[in-house]
């Protein structure tokens, strides 16, 4: 399957706003059996959202979202999300947040062994309480399904 060249942003784990999200510089390149990574999430926040700067400069604010499951326990993801505006920094324990992302699992040296961690690296986060901005999203991620299911179906 071969799909066509998308909007999505490059697996930089940087976050991408819609103005540049179509530029040329932020289109991956077409491959055969390109593969689509997204997933979006609705819950509330477990902690409050921790800014951290990284040895290269870089920010990110770490984000614990916990999703209920019906009839199950509830689950606790983690999120990343680099570059993140001002406010995210003042979501705080309990809020409801939908996010729009991809799931990276990722590897590192700790205690001199090998590690690895899997968490959504967001491309968006916003309130829950923003209805219209939600469903706004909502209709984004849907799109880029049927974008994938048409050119692979």
């Amino acid at each position: 399957m071969t799909l066509p060249k998308t909007t999505l942003p490059k697996t930089t784990g940087r976050n991408t706003t819609e103005a540049n999200e179509t530029s040329a510089d932020q289109t991956e390149p077409e491959q055969d059996d390109a593969g689509l990574n997204m997933v979006m999430l609705r819950g509330r926040l477990s902690r409050p959202a921790e800014l951290r700067v990284l040895p290269s400069g870089d920010r990110l604010v770490a984000l614990e979202l916990s999703v209920p499951r019906s009839g199950a326990k509830t689950e606790s993801v983690p999120v990343v999300w680099h570059d993140a505006p001002a406010v995210a920094e003042a979501l705080d324990v309990n809020q409801a947040v939908v996010v729009l992302g991809r799931v990276r699992r990722r590897f590192f040296r700790a205690g001199g062994a090998t590690q690895s961690r899997t968490e959504v690296v967001a491309e968006t986060v916003i309130p829950a309480r923003q209805a219209k901005r939600a469903r706004s999203l909502v209709a984004k991620a849907k799109a880029r399904l049927e974008a994938a299911g048409a050119e692979g179906g």
